[in-house]
């Protein structure tokens, strides 16, 4: 049923960094007490990325019939929530990286004080937008909010990010990563489709369910292929610094199961993901496409 092409899909990708960006561009439009934190703040979050995230939000708007702009603040959310977690990732007490999205690093371009209070910001701007969204009803945005605390904190990407910490130097079991990879990576990506379901008033709960098991397949298939690229792409390609996980002594499904392993893990993934979609209409063929595209994308 994927009736869209690679050009089709490529055009929606950039449609949704476009949108996304155009609506940040006008939240970030304020005074702020200092201009160096407004520069930082606008340089992580604007600063480049594909927009996967709210790529999956407006996908998800769109499978349950709505339109694209229903999903604008729930699009933001997760995106600043992503663009706040890669700043701190990236701090020396982290992963200590110097690149990031084919630039320095927030810590690197500014300073270290300025990327954690930076990360803290773009965190809140995420909750402010979904609590002032107007075109999300009072009741909805209150479970928009839950969905996504609890996706960002200790039971979701901060626990899976806690976890990563811990695994450096171990050789934990599949089951064990997978658990890991769905709290790290998986639960912002499962909560992106969530919300754009939620965008919708008409959403109903057997459709939210469907968003939900695509979504937790496509989150662990995602991050299966940033382990897959960290082992064979190229710095440049990547934006980042490559063989970093290697370096760090990460665990990851290349170290477990090697390249070819770990593709045909990927690749089963995102068939289930696909097949979750079953009783979706051909609405629901961007999300499709967004899944077949997770596993062959070079970046």
């Amino acid at each position: 049923m994927c009736a869209q092409t690679p050009q089709e899909l490529e055009g929606f990708l950039q449609q949704c960094q476009l949108r996304v960006n155009a609506v940040l561009e006008k939240k970030f439009d304020i005074e702020y007490p200092s201009s160096n934190l407004k520069q930082a703040m606008t340089y992580a979050a604007l600063g480049g990325g594909k927009r996967i995230r709210p790529a999956l939000v407006y996908g998800s708007v769109l499978a349950v019939g709505g339109e694209l702009a229903a999903g604008d603040a729930a699009a933001c959310a997760v995106e600043l929530i992503h663009s706040y977690s890669l700043v701190h990732d990236d701090l020396p007490s982290m992963d200590d990286d110097d690149l990031r999205r084919g630039r320095p690093t927030v810590h690197t371009a500014f300073n270290e004080a300025t990327a954690i209070l930076v990360g803290d910001a773009l965190q809140s701007m995420a909750f402010e937008i979904l609590s002032t969204a107007e075109t999300v009803a009072p009741d909805k945005a209150l479970e928009m909010i839950q969905q996504l605390s609890l996706a960002a904190g200790a039971s979701g990407m901060v626990g899976g990010q806690y976890l990563d910490f811990e695994a450096v130097g171990t050789q934990p079991t599949l089951a064990e990563l997978e658990i890991l990879y769905s709290l790290k990576t998986g639960a912002l990506i499962r909560t992106s489709a969530l919300l754009g379901g939620l965008s919708y008033p008409q959403t109903s709960p057997k459709q939210l369910e469907a968003l939900k098991a695509y979504a937790t397949q496509l989150g662990l298939a995602f991050q299966i292929q940033d382990d897959i690229l960290d082992e064979t792409s190229d710095t440049e390609t990547l934006g980042k610094p490559q063989g970093s996980d290697r370096e760090l002594n990460k665990p990851t499904y290349v170290s477990l199961l090697g390249v070819d392993g770990a593709q045909e893990k990927a690749t089963e993934l995102v068939k289930n993901a696909i097949k979750a979609l079953d009783e979706f209409s051909e609405a629901a063929d961007t999300l499709r496409n967004l899944a077949a595209f997770i596993v062959s994308r070079a970046h």
